[in-house]
């Protein structure tokens, strides 16, 4: 059952996937890794993105919505933070933090030019 996840926005949906590849990574990171910490910190901003994206779609105003999706980008410029750190302190391999990097990377780029967007429009 998808949940309604269809009727949501692209960023929604494309942010929605990336929390589930962190809560994988994040498994993979406590699991395998046995690391606590870092991980820990990958897992709230990396899902965090998706959870703003779901605030900003029920937005009660366009300065609401703006703020949303303001906080969601943030987050996601704090995800690629905390790949490139694990990836450095050798957590991730280079094959793995590319791809999520990638990803993190796109939803970042949408983000920033709904952002651009409402902030020009209101």
């Amino acid at each position: 059952m998808d949940y309604g996840l269809q009727k949501k926005s692209l960023s929604y949906q494309k942010a929605y996937q990336l929390a589930i590849r962190v809560v994988k990574a994040y498994r993979y990171l406590i699991d395998e890794k046995k690391e606590y910490v870092l991980s820990k910190q990958l897992l709230r901003s990396g899902t965090s993105i998706g959870a703003n994206c779901a605030e900003a779609q029920g937005a009660i105003s366009d300065n609401d919505f703006s703020a949303k999706i303001s906080i969601a980008y943030k987050e996601s410029l704090e995800t690629k933070y905390w790949i490139s750190l694990l990836k450095d302190t050798n957590y991730f391999d280079e094959k793995s933090a590319h791809s999520l990097f990638q990803d993190v990377d796109e939803i970042s780029k949408i983000l920033f030019s709904i952002l651009k967007k409402t902030r020009i429009e209101s």
